[in-house]
């Protein structure tokens, strides 16, 4: 049962905005939940008090988790859906330095490779091993480069309730480790394992030619 009371308007522009994201018409949505339009249009006006039932069949018709369809929320979705900005936001260039520093020992990053129709980006766990980054992969997974392949490789960090983040980015080579010495001593490394798990033996590593950093704070 709803103990809070949502806003019926809030509500209509995020049915209508999924409509517009599925394609439906009002009059298909109102096929899909078994009601008439003009039913459905009262609906919109009064809120999911009125008939709360009738907003289940909505939200599943449009394939929208219930709260997020009362709230706008939902936990797995993407940073930066707040419409805030910081009041006087500032961009700022960081040293190299700073952006090893935020990269850290080992995290997840997005690694970006040369694709036959276009470049492919793809989430990696990533080691920092002296001034480079290495992370597994499947030796014939999308992520496996060829050797010298051109690489970039990025990290960021989005504060959505201040507004505020940073994003570093590093260009480079990727290169294929097949040292059976080096690999031990990677697998050693913090945030050696990969999150994905199965069999990935291919130590790939990123040796950058240029790291550049950024970072949106308040003036």
């Amino acid at each position: 049962m709803i103990t809070d009371r949502p806003d019926p308007a809030a509500i209509a522009r995020r049915i209508l905005q999924r409509r517009n994201q599925l394609g439906l018409s009002e009059g298909m949505l109102a096929y899909r939940t078994h009601m008439s339009p003009a039913y459905l249009r009262q609906l919109l006006r009064t809120g999911p008090e009125f008939d709360e039932e009738a907003f289940l069949r909505i939200a599943t018709a449009l394939g929208t988790p219930w709260r997020e369809l009362l709230t706008g929320h939902r936990p797995d979705a993407p940073p930066g859906q707040t419409d805030a900005a910081t009041p006087r936001p500032l961009l700022l260039h960081l040293t190299e330095p700073q952006c090893w520093e935020l990269l850290g020992t080992h995290g997840v990053g997005r690694i970006g490779l040369p694709g036959r129709a276009a470049p492919v980006v793809l989430p990696v766990n990533y080691a920092v091993d002296a001034r480079t980054v290495v992370y597994r992969t499947s030796p014939r997974g999308a992520a496996a480069p060829a050797e010298c392949s051109p690489a970039s490789f990025q990290v960021d960090h989005i504060d959505e309730h201040r507004s505020r983040g940073w994003s570093v980015l590093l260009l480079g080579q990727a290169h294929r480790i097949d040292d059976p010495q080096e690999e031990q001593r990677l697998a050693a490394l913090p945030g050696a394992t990969p999150w994905a798990g199965g069999a990935r033996p291919l130590w790939v590593r990123i040796s950058p030619s240029e790291v550049a950093g950024r970072r949106i704070g308040e003036g």
